[in-house]
């Protein structure tokens, strides 16, 4: 076991490749924010390790996390995507895609991006909960119950505050790499 690393990603396969390359890392790019969003609405009710394995089915199916193009599904789309092999068959979160396609559009109208309007809720910083580093497991903040209850309201669907919570490590924005892990030094932020 590598002691510069977080134990949990330590498979030597796609979960350690995904920890190594990307997991945790500020992410500005709206292309990549979408796709971990909706990555992260698909995973709702199973693990993370079976999104990162079916990845290149989701980037077939929904035409490469392009939002645009996403945005204008229908069902013809939606038979296309629960037909292809591998695919995970809830035709609510196939279809839910686009839903949360068009509320990122709207949002990216509003701020300019998606990024901006992400970011804005920790003035750009990235977060390291004290309580991580005294050994504490969060799957939920009051940043992502604010953040799941906007997007709500917005209209996005599958994403709850853990669902939420999740995303925001995944993107950078909460440091949750455990504190031995080279990663949680390199990326770094402000304390709460």
């Amino acid at each position: 076991m590598d002691k510069a690393k977080c134990s949990w990603c330590q498979d030597g396969g796609p979960i350690e490749k995904y920890h190594d390359e990307e997991w945790g890392r500020p992410c500005h790019d709206d292309r990549l924010l979408y796709e971990y969003l909706m990555l992260e609405a698909m995973s709702a009710g199973l693990s993370w390790s079976l999104m990162i394995k079916k990845r290149d089915i989701f980037h077939a199916c929904f035409a490469d996390f392009d939002e645009q193009k996403v945005a204008t599904f229908g069902e013809a789309d939606y038979d296309r995507i629960i037909a292809y092999p591998g695919m995970i068959r809830s035709r609510r979160k196939i279809e839910a895609m686009t839903g949360n396609a068009r509320c990122f559009i709207q949002i990216q109208k509003e701020y300019g991006s998606f990024d901006r309007y992400l970011w804005h809720f920790t003035n750009g910083q990235t977060i390291i909960y004290r309580c991580h580093l005294e050994g504490e497991r969060l799957t939920r903040s009051e940043l992502s119950d604010e953040i799941a209850k906007d997007l709500k309201k917005r209209g996005f669907k599958f994403l709850g505050s853990i669902l939420v919570y999740s995303f925001l490590q995944a993107v950078g924005i909460i440091n949750d790499h455990e504190p031995h892990c080279r990663l949680f030094d390199e990326i770094g932020g402000t304390i709460r």
